[in-house]
């Protein structure tokens, strides 16, 4: 049976905490394990992470791009096979899915080159909670896919706790007059009036579906990027690399439960079985290239 994952803080270890080694990190409970870079379970998610290893490129600090487990040779010197969606990566997407934190460890690389500005002098240091914002898979310079995970400091730095229940199934009580607190963040300013053309163009109909859901308003639809925007797909904000979607079709096509093919069908990433024809009108071409890109990074189909 898997361990609980411990969420949060650990009492007595703040930020900035420094470590001699692996095993001190784990007997004060901040990372469970001597060598494994991912902390968790797939039914509870991750709890914690050990950054030292990738390209320097990767620690921009408040941003960490962190290359899931598996696939590597017995002495972990090259990827030979494909990463496989279970145990810590899976535990990662979770987390990411419920927007639960991840404490974030750095330690020092094997390797100079992968040594940031963000990596400690010697040994490893406790450095805060992060969120997971988002994950794909991409190949290794070795060759096999690999999973990616984009992780951004939590907002508020360390100021999360768990909720009274949390780990039981007791009915959490809620807030009454939840409090609200200025938060400041970075984005990238999306061009409202490209995905508005779409949606107008399409009647607010989902592509994937062909349903047309009325509200008050009139009729809702969600413009979706097909190579999102942002780092680290940095993809364009013009009418080709979006798509006019329901809200339950751009959440699957977003986090790769769905893909479009070579054949503009659209396909379930589980068992690659075919459920629509992408619906298409005039004057409204779909950036191929931007489809591959989107089925090989998010789906994880070449």
């Amino acid at each position: 049976m898997a361990l609980p994952s411990v969420l949060g803080e650990i009492p007595g270890y703040r930020e900035g905490h420094e470590f001699e080694s692996r095993a001190e990190v784990r007997l004060a409970g901040l990372h469970r394990h001597n060598q494994n870079g991912i902390s968790g379970n797939p039914e509870e998610g991750a709890d914690a992470i050990v950054v030292s290893g990738g390209y320097a490129d990767d620690d921009q600090g408040v941003r960490i791009i962190y290359t899931g487990e598996g696939g590597q040779n017995e002495d972990r010197t090259r990827h030979v096979e494909d990463q496989q969606m279970a145990g810590g990566n899976l535990a990662l997407v979770r987390s990411e899915e419920r927007g639960l934190p991840v404490r974030v460890i750095r330690g020092v690389p094997r390797r100079k080159r992968n040594r940031s500005a963000y990596t400690p002098a010697s040994g490893l240091r406790y450095d805060g909670l992060y969120t997971v914002v988002r994950h794909w898979s991409e190949p290794h310079p070795d060759g096999p896919l690999v999973f990616r995970y984009l992780l951004e400091k939590a907002d508020g730095g360390t100021a999360w706790e768990a909720p009274p229940g949390a780990g039981t199934t007791s009915t959490p009580a809620g807030d009454q007059a939840p409090s609200r607190a200025k938060s400041v963040t970075q984005r990238v300013v999306r061009n409202s009036a490209v995905t508005q053309w779409v949606k107008n163009l399409h009647d607010h109909t989902c592509q994937v579906c062909g349903i047309r859901l009325e509200v008050d308003g009139g009729a809702y639809a969600e413009g979706a990027h097909i190579r999102a925007l942002g780092r680290p797909h940095n993809g364009p904000d013009v009418i080709d690399n979006v798509l006019c979607l329901c809200p339950n079709d751009h959440v699957l096509f977003d986090k790769g439960a769905i893909f479009i093919g070579e054949d503009r069908k659209v396909h379930r990433t589980a068992d690659r079985s075919v459920l629509a024809s992408l619906r298409t009108r005039p004057g409204h071409d779909v950036d191929m290239a931007a489809v591959a890109y989107h089925r090989q990074f998010f789906a994880g189909v070449r």
